[in-house]
């Protein structure tokens, strides 16, 4: 009979631990400014090599890409 007791003793402590260590969680955004981005700016996708700025090439070399990709005028041809 003590055995059984000792097996809910050790349940029920293993349970208000679980249960404690729940209680610790931290909060995952820390010091958040209101209205300000905390992440690294972004650069435009053309602004590096092989576009080095011009946007118009890259627009082109995009569309021209997503048109290659197309089915219908793949097979069209």
């Amino acid at each position: 009979m003590s055995g059984i007791r000792t097996g809910w003793i050790a349940i029920g402590a293993a349970t208000i631990a679980l249960a404690v260590a729940g209680c610790g969680e931290r909060p995952q955004v820390i010091n958040y400014k209101q209205g300000k981005y905390q992440g690294k700016p972004d650069t435009p996708a053309y602004a590096n090599a092989p576009f080095n700025g011009n946007r118009q090439q890259y627009e082109n070399t995009i569309n021209t890409r997503t048109q290659s990709q197309n089915e219908y005028v793949r097979l069209r041809d």
